[in-house]
């Protein structure tokens, strides 16, 4: 279906609601391939109903909030010299992953040059004429390369302002050639890069925990590398809708890039707070997996983007789990005891993520089912 039909499908279902087939819209919207991108570039002054919230009252912004709480930015220049820095900078981590689990990293050894093109390199491909880019638009996660809007399109109650191109670079990488030419010389070295930077962190965080400095990446925590980049293009109505609805990451550990356009947000103590750009650092956040094996002292919090008119917005996360892993995971048994029992049973990342993509977006936590 092209474009064209669905945005007559669009025009219908906007000017008589009583004739709004939701299943129709979503189906047409993604036979298009041409993503929330498309609709954009055809001109809609109106969103479609089908990314039409219900639930956007707590999404006004609230600036007095950012005065009681911000994410912590920790600086790691010459911690790997300086035993005392050391220290302070695994406590900083460890504070913050206990309380909110995001933090910011500066002085990390990635060139902003690298982070620079690899937002430049996303916004490439998603800007290409709709006839290249829709050549890679599919929902098979057995691809290498994936072009998509909305992971559980078709199961949630409504979809994001967004598009996506995803990729695992490890263990696994693709084949160069199945990388777009616009973008892939970049993903292949920011991929190296960032993997390095994992390690490191990866580091910190097991020493934060009190346990040996390669615990973490020993278990596997480390060893898969899955890399989305999002589009986020302006919005003619952000007031009803979200650019990433009210979520947890299911991986390991993130380590997001995002632009200058701003618009993250994280819920800490009931608020939702603003994590606003910093030039040349990276937002690191924990996932429900790390959440699972930490025994709730390191946190999964939620987080979300909200729409704007202003963009596109483009960012870049960096999921650390592998999907194929068949290792079984559950609470470290090293940081347990009779005043720390497991609260999670033992679970394969293949049997949590089957949870997680049957559920999609519906601001529930991932984790509750694996409780014991």
């Amino acid at each position: 279906m092209d474009l064209k039909n669905t945005n007559q499908i669009i025009v219908a279902a906007t000017e008589n609601d009583s004739t709004y087939d939701r299943k129709a819209e979503v189906k047409a919207f993604d036979e298009s391939k041409a993503g929330v991108r498309g609709l954009v570039e055809s001109g809609v002054k109106k969103i479609p109903l089908m990314f039409h919230s219900n639930n956007l009252v707590d999404a006004i912004e609230n600036s007095e909030n950012d005065f009681k709480f911000s994410v912590p930015i920790i600086d790691l220049k010459d911690i790997q010299n300086n035993p005392k820095l050391h220290t302070q900078v695994v406590a900083e981590i460890r504070s913050a992953c206990c309380e909110c689990g995001f933090f910011q990293i500066i002085n990390h050894g990635i060139p902003s040059s690298i982070m620079d093109e690899m937002v430049d390199g996303i916004r490439r491909f998603h800007e290409q004429d709709i006839d290249v880019r829709k050549q890679f638009y599919t929902r098979d996660l057995g691809k290498k390369f994936m072009y998509y809007s909305n992971t559980s399109l078709f199961r949630d109650k409504f979809a994001n302002w967004r598009d996506t191109i995803g990729c695992p670079m490890a263990p696994d990488p693709p084949k160069p050639e199945v990388l777009p030419e616009v973008c892939r010389d970049i993903m292949i070295e920011y991929s190296k890069k960032i993997r390095e930077l994992g390690f490191r962190v990866f580091e910190l965080l097991s020493e934060a925990l009190g346990l040996n400095r390669s615990y973490l990446e020993k278990l596997g925590c480390s060893e898969g590398l899955f890399i989305q980049g999002h589009y986020y293009p302006e919005c003619p109505e952000p007031e009803l809708t979200m650019g990433t609805s009210k979520h947890t990451d299911t991986a390991f550990l993130n380590i997001l890039l995002q632009d200058q356009i701003g618009g993250l947000q994280v819920l800490h103590e009931n608020q939702w707070f603003h994590v606003p750009p910093v030039y040349g650092a990276f937002v690191v956040n924990i996932g429900d997996l790390l959440q699972l094996i930490t025994n709730d002292s390191f946190k999964s919090v939620y987080h979300r983007v909200l729409s704007s008119y202003k963009g596109p917005r483009v960012s870049v996360s960096s999921f650390f789990m592998n999907m194929q892993d068949p290792k079984i995971y559950g609470p470290i048994k090293e940081i347990l005891s009779e005043e720390n029992p497991p609260i999670y049973r033992d679970i394969s990342i293949k049997d949590f993520m089957a949870h997680h993509f049957a559920k999609g977006l519906d601001g529930n936590y991932a984790l509750h089912p694996f409780r014991l």
